[in-house]
């Protein structure tokens, strides 16, 4: 065994030595497939190269195997070929190039940006995308403009000859295409016929003057103050409506610079009283026509449903009334916890309808709420020139709360009682109550009353003084402007002045104070809440007034007022 051991080295070293450098670059790697029959551990394989042209004999490196027996049997084969051959690192800068390639290969230059952002991977890629868009725009050729020939302006003989091959719109003129030369046959007019009389319809104006739509209409400026003064002694031009519609007849003039003369005239005033104005001769005269109207107040009841507003819309209640009644219902009933979906609702509202068909709604006039065997019913009675609703049992709307705020929406920023004045420095009674508001905000008034003073009052600025019912009064300070006088009646909510920082003012605020026979009292403490009863005769026209409108029947009268129709204005 040991001499056919080294008899195999000396053949390998003899066959190594025999090979020169020109034969080594003959060899190539050629593909074998080697079986082991016996073996249990292969401890190395090395690659076979032969001859192109010999055989195995005469020498190359041979494929060798080293082994070492033991117990077991086993079989390998193995198969190698030009692809299993390692490639062998070039040397100098070509190698230092592979090298640089390999770790350039090995990154990743286009990374998700959308994940990792402000990572190093993230500026990669950004540094990436920036490089990708900024190549081709400086790759970009220059853009230069094609000289071409331009044509030359044609001139106005061409000009025509192309006009006349189009088609003009009629808006234009339509004065494209050919056109004859006139012959004898065609008489110039010296002038073009007018219409003997001219028939429009003007429209009144939001702020527009009488006189002003007719001489835009083409009545002469005269003329139409003549007939303005002719309409207001018939009717007030104040109370005309915008939207009347004026019909208008303008009938011949005698020359072409003087306006048309007005023939006829015709629009309503009112619901009714339509007027007529005629020529007669060489004047005009105003024929008045008095429309019959039926001013019977509409009734409409109706259940709540879903929505009490939707309700009365869809019975033909129009939006002011509707919101009239539930302000007015709203402050003797709880709209969201006391009315079901089954209760009625009960309105009266100002209804006038004319002759001709037209017809008018105005205020609310009363308000019921009917929920089983409880009804509320509220009617509007005016009391020492004020408005209010009244119960059936001649009950007023209460005014006034436990604490009225002057100011609305506004912070209490010093309350009454012992304070630091921040201006005196030192502590004394704040005889009030300080509402931080901003510059300019409405001051109003807690309750009805008069004004007992309104002017300047040392530290406390512009001042409003107002005496109440029940021997009370209030005041209200540091005003920047005062708008009601000495001596002049307020009703609750009227604005008496504005917020302002007048006299020892740190920033704009109000300073209210509450006083009773002289004396100064806590604001908070104080009542303004006041209830106005109906007595006597009042009270009696009051019950005879709700017992009428209460016996009209539903969705009104039919057949009022038809009598002696005149036609439509």
């Amino acid at each position: 065994m040991r001499q056919s051991d080294s008899r195999k080295r000396k053949n390998r070293r003899a066959g190594n030595s025999h090979d020169s450098a020109q034969n080594r670059q003959k060899f190539r790697p050629l593909s074998l497939t080697l079986t082991i029959l016996s073996q249990k551990h292969a401890r190395r394989v090395g690659l076979l190269a032969v001859p192109s042209r010999a055989g195995f004999k005469g020498g190359g490196r041979l494929l060798f195997q080293r082994s070492e027996h033991g117990f077991g049997h086993g079989g390998l084969t193995l198969t190698l070929d030009a692809r299993h051959a390692l490639s062998v690192e070039r040397e100098g800068w070509l190698g230092r190039l592979d090298r640089l390639v390999a770790w350039a290969s090995g990154i990743d230059w286009v990374p998700d940006l959308g994940a990792n952002v402000g990572s190093i991977e993230w500026f990669r890629g950004l540094f990436t995308c920036t490089l990708l868009c900024l190549v081709p725009i400086l790759m970009l050729p220059e853009l230069r403009p094609l000289p071409v020939a331009v044509p030359a302006q044609a001139g106005p003989e061409a000009w025509e000859e192309t006009r006349a091959q189009t088609f003009a719109p009629a808006a234009w003129g339509g004065d494209t295409g050919k056109r004859m030369a006139a012959t004898d046959a065609v008489v110039a007019l010296a002038n073009a016929p007018e219409r003997p009389t001219l028939d429009l319809t003007a429209s009144l104006g939001q702020g527009d003057g009488f006189a002003r739509v007719l001489e835009r209409a083409g009545v002469g400026q005269q003329e139409a103050q003549q007939v303005a003064s002719l309409v207001s002694g018939a009717t007030s031009l104040g109370e005309l409506k915008p939207g009347t519609q004026i019909k208008l007849t303008l009938g011949r003039r005698t020359s072409r610079n003087v306006a048309r003369p007005l023939d006829f005239m015709t629009f309503r005033a009112r619901l009714d009283l339509g007027l007529v104005l005629k020529r007669e001769g060489a004047g005009l005269t105003l024929q008045r026509i008095p429309i019959a109207v039926d001013r019977t107040p509409l009734r409409i009841q109706g259940l709540v449903g879903d929505s009490l507003y939707r309700s009365a819309r869809a019975a033909g209640v129009p939006a002011r009334a509707v919101e009239a009644y539930i302000r007015a219902i709203a402050s003797r009933v709880s709209l969201g916890r006391d009315v079901s979906s089954d209760a009625q609702f009960d309105l009266i509202v100002e209804h006038a309808k004319a002759a001709t068909g037209e017809t008018e709604t105005g205020g609310l006039l009363y308000a019921g709420l009917y929920r089983g065997a409880r009804k509320t019913q509220l009617l509007q009675w005016n009391v020492g020139g004020r408005s209010d609703w009244y119960e059936a049992s001649g009950v007023g709307q209460v005014r006034g709360a436990a604490f009225a705020r002057p100011v609305a929406y506004a912070r209490i920023s010093s309350g009454f009682g012992m304070r630091f004045h921040p201006l005196l420095g030192y502590t004394r009674l704040h005889r009030g109550v300080d509402y931080a508001a901003p510059y300019g905000a409405p001051i109003r008034a807690v309750s009805d009353g008069f004004v007992s003073n309104a002017g300047w009052a040392g530290g406390y600025g512009n001042q409003v003084r107002l005496s109440h019912a029940n021997q009370l009064g209030s005041s209200y300070s540091h005003m920047s402007r005062i708008v009601v006088s000495p001596g002049a009646r307020v009703l609750q909510g009227q604005v008496i002045g504005y917020v302002g920082s007048t006299g020892l003012s740190t920033g704009p605020h109000l300073h209210f104070e509450v006083y009773r026979s002289g004396q100064i009292l806590n604001p908070a403490s104080v009542s303004f809440a006041s209830t106005s009863l109906l007595s006597g005769r009042e009270l009696a026209q009051f019950r005879e007034k709700l017992a009428a409108l209460l016996r009209l029947p539903v969705n009104g009268s039919e057949g009022a007022g038809q009598s002696g129709a005149p036609d439509k204005f």
